[in-house]
């Protein structure tokens, strides 16, 4: 089966350049298409955070490795590497990213977010907002090296 979609909209500013270090701090807009409705976004303003989903656009499908493999080119490895699912890069089958941005406020058809780990540019497919309620249940579990690799991912200090 083949899934045909298209973007909804458009991450406009924010990160001008790829970059595996620091994303967070960072203000940036979702320009959805100007074919929506403004009824389209009613309600989204009560939300503190979105789920977006959005692909990495600039990657090729040369870029992807489906084997096992270390963290962060170059950073410390994990012992016995990890396969292409325990990572949220670009070197995946349809190289698609979900990111949980907070959402500032809304102007027309702009969401005016921060934290969003996407370069201007970037072709958004979908969002909606963060519901707690279907956020993860239970404990939360994961191997320590994603703290390690990632610790300066949203601030410039240390976890």
């Amino acid at each position: 089966m083949t899934l045909k979609i298209e973007p909804v909209g458009t991450v406009v500013g924010g990160h001008q350049q790829l970059g595996d270090t620091y994303w967070g701090g960072v203000e940036s807009v979702i320009r959805l298409n100007p074919g929506f409705p403004a009824e389209a976004v009613r309600g989204l303003d009560e939300f503190s955070h979105l789920v977006v989903t959005w692909h990495f656009s600039l990657a090729s499908a040369s870029d992807v490795i489906l084997g096992a493999r270390g963290p962060r080119d170059g950073q410390r490895r994990h012992p016995s590497g990890a396969g292409t699912f325990a990572h949220r890069d670009h070197r995946r089958p349809n190289q698609l990213a979900t990111s949980f941005p907070r959402l500032l406020r809304i102007d027309g058809l702009d969401l005016h977010v921060t934290d969003l780990d996407a370069i201007d540019g970037t072709p958004v497919y979908d969002l909606g907002p963060y519901f707690t309620v279907t956020g993860p249940q239970g404990v939360v579990r994961e191997p320590a090296w994603p703290a390690e690799t990632l610790r300066d991912y949203w601030a410039l200090w240390t976890v």
